[in-house]
């Protein structure tokens, strides 16, 4: 299962021919957080880019941290904050992935490494 990060979402609403490939090469529908939802929405300047981030995320399922999800997040942001600047979504989108036992599709590679048990996977050239 894999679970798509809002870099690989926005490449893939920009047209990035090499995401666009990726993401019509596979068999079935990628999951994504709905942290990453709330992030496009976040990032979002206007009606239009809202509507936009909005239909692009509409096909996919959305998965949602469970408690024990949320207990990982708290431990590795508070583990990891400081020493490797592991930011709150980060850790919130990676604690999803791990519990849901799926690969974080992204090329944020830097901000979650230091996340235990997270596997991740960078599904194209950029």
């Amino acid at each position: 299962m894999y679970l798509l990060d809002t870099d690989v979402l926005i490449d893939i609403q920009r047209g990035h021919a090499p995401a666009i490939t990726w993401f019509a090469s596979l068999s079935e529908l990628p999951s994504v957080p709905g942290f990453v939802v709330m992030e496009l929405i976040q990032d979002s300047q206007n009606k239009q880019q809202l509507s936009n981030a909005l239909k692009l995320v509409a096909p996919l399922p959305v998965v949602w941290a469970t408690e024990a999800d949320l207990t990982r997040a708290l431990s590795d942001f508070t583990t990891y904050h400081l020493s490797h600047s592991l930011g709150l979504l980060d850790a919130l989108i990676a604690a999803c992935a791990v519990g849901q036992g799926a690969t974080l599709c992204t090329f944020n590679v830097k901000h979650y490494r230091v996340v235990p048990g997270l596997v991740m996977a960078q599904p194209y050239t950029r």
